[in-house]
C-alpha cells in the first residue's frame, strides 16, 4: 500500500484537493493522509466539513503580521517534522502558495517525491501574480509527477525543460470540485438559497458577484476596482455582491469606499458551497481570484479579470473572460454591453469542457498508482524511497 501525504494551506487547495482525497480514499492500494498548516484555518474548515474530509494533521502557521520570509520559515519546520512522522511515498502540493511551495520543499529535502496538482500556469512575470508565480516555478523544479491542468500549462512546463514522461495533463480538479458541489445543491435547493438573507434582492435584477484579494491590487488596483463597482451601482437594475475577503485592510477599504452605496451588498465570505450557488445566479463576475475564473468558465459566465495579467489564458482565448487592462470608461461600456446583452461570449457551450471532464481526481490517483520506481525529472532522478 502507498502512502500519501497531501498538504492543505488555503481554501482554493482545500476545494481543489478534496477531489483527490476523495478518489485515494476510495483506492484500496492507498492510504491518504491530510495535513492542513492552518493559512487559512478556518475557510479550510469549511471546506472540509460540507465535503467529509478530517485532517489528520492540524498545523497553526498563521501569526499576526508574519512576512512572508517568517511564514515560509515557520511552515517548513512545522511541515518537516510531519513528513518525518508519516513517512509518505509521495506528497501532493497545489497550485502556487507559500503552503504548496514549503510542502515541496520540505519533501525534496528528504528525497521524498512531490506530485504537483494544477503544475504549469504562468504569466512569465515573477511579480505577477506576486509571490504565486515564483511559487509554482520552484515547485516545478522539486516536482516528481506535473499534473498539467491543460495542454498549454503542459507546454509552458516542456519549454522549460521538465522531461515529458514526468508531465501529464489530467484537467483541473476545480472542475470534479464544482461538479461534486452541484450535484448536491441540486439535490438539496434550500442549501444553495442560504445566502444571508439576501435573495429576495435578486428577484428582477441582474447579479454581479465581486471579489478582491491579492496582493498585488492593493493601492490603485483596489481604487480603480472601487471606481467600477461604484459606476456599476447607478444601474437601477443591477444587483453587486461583493464578499470581502477576511483580510483587514480589505475589508476597510471596500467598506469605507462601497458601504451605504445603493445596489451594493457587501457580505462576509460565503461557504464554499453556498459561494457556488451564488455564482450559478450571476450574470457577470469580476474577480482577482484565479480559481473563480475557472468556475466561471465552466459554469458559462462572462467575467472581468481585475488583474493586469492572468495564467489562466484559456477564457481569455475564447472571449469569456477579459483583462481590466482599459480605461476605466471602457472597463464601464464593456461592462454595460455584457449587462445588456449587446456581445455575446464566443465560449458558450464549450466553456464547460476549457478545464476537464470533472476526472482529474481519479486520473491523479491513477497516475500515482502507475509510477513505479524512478521518475525522471529534467536529467536527475529522485529515487524511490
Amino acid at each position: 500500500m502507498k502512502k500519501i501525504l497531501v498538504i492543505i494551506g488555503t481554501r482554493p487547495e482545500a476545494i481543489k484537493l478534496f477531489p483527490v482525497v476523495h478518489a485515494l480514499r476510495d483506492h484500496p492500494e492507498f492510504e491518504c493522509v491530510v495535513c492542513t498548516t492552518g493559512q487559512h484555518r478556518e475557510m479550510v474548515d469549511e471546506v472540509l466539513d460540507f465535503v467529509g474530509v478530517v485532517p489528520d494533521y492540524r498545523l497553526d502557521a498563521m501569526r499576526a503580521g508574519q512576512s512572508l520570509d517568517k511564514l515560509t520559515a515557520r511552515l517548513t519546520t512545522l511541515i518537516g517534522p510531519v513528513i518525518d512522522k508519516v513517512a509518505p511515498d509521495w506528497v501532493i502540493v497545489q497550485g502556487d502558495t507559500t503552503s504548496a511551495f514549503c510542502g515541496a520543499l520540505s519533501a525534496y529535502y528528504r528525497r521524498i517525491r512531490v506530485c504537483h496538482v494544477e503544475a504549469g500556469l504562468r504569466t512569465g512575470d515573477i511579480y505577477g501574480p506576486w509571490p504565486e508565480e515564483a511559487n509554482r516555478k520552484m515547485i516545478a523544479t522539486m516536482a516528481a509527477l506535473h499534473c498539467a491542468p491543460t495542454e498549454g500549462a503542459a507546454d509552458n512546463l516542456r519549454s522549460e525543460g521538465v522531461a515529458q514522461e514526468a508531465i501529464h495533463v489530467t484537467g483541473n480538479t476545480v472542475v470534479d470540485a464544482l461538479i461534486w458541489t452541484r450535484r448536491r445543491l441540486e439535490e438539496n435547493p434550500a442549501t444553495a438559497s442560504e445566502l444571508l438573507g439576501i435573495n429576495h434582492r435578486f428577484t428582477g435584477r441582474k447579479v454581479v458577484i465581486a471579489t478582491c484579494h491579492r496582493r498585488e491590487t492593493r493601492g490603485r488596483g483596489m481604487r480603480e476596482i472601487a471606481e467600477i463597482l461604484t459606476r456599476i451601482a447607478q444601474r437601477s437594475d443591477t444587483l453587486i455582491v461583493f464578499p470581502l475577503h477576511p483580510d483587514p485592510g480589505v475589508q476597510a477599504f471596500f467598506s469605507s469606499r462601497l458601504g451605504g452605496v445603493d445596489n451594493v451588498v457587501l457580505i462576509k465570505p460565503l461557504p464554499y458551497h453556498r459561494f457556488i450557488g451564488l455564482l450559478m445566479l450571476s450574470n457577470l463576475i469580476l474577480t482577482d481570484s484565479g480559481g473563480i475564473q475557472e468556475e466561471a468558465a465552466f459554469l458559462e459566465i462572462p467575467t472581468l479579470v481585475l488583474r493586469q495579467k492572468t495564467e489562466r489564458v484559456e477564457g481569455l482565448r475564447t472571449g469569456l473572460a477579459k483583462l481590466m487592462d482599459m480605461q476605466l470608461d471602457d472597463t464601464f461600456a464593456a461592462i454595460n454591453s455584457i449587462l445588456d446583452q449587446k456581445v455575446e461570449s464566443e465560449a458558450a457551450n464549450f466553456g464547460s469542457t476549457l478545464y476537464g471532464d470533472g476526472s482529474a481526481g481519479k486520473h491523479i490517483v491513477k497516475l500515482l498508482l502507475e509510477c513505479h520506481e524512478v521518475i525522471r525529472v529534467k536529467s536527475s532522478f529522485i529515487p524511490t524511497p
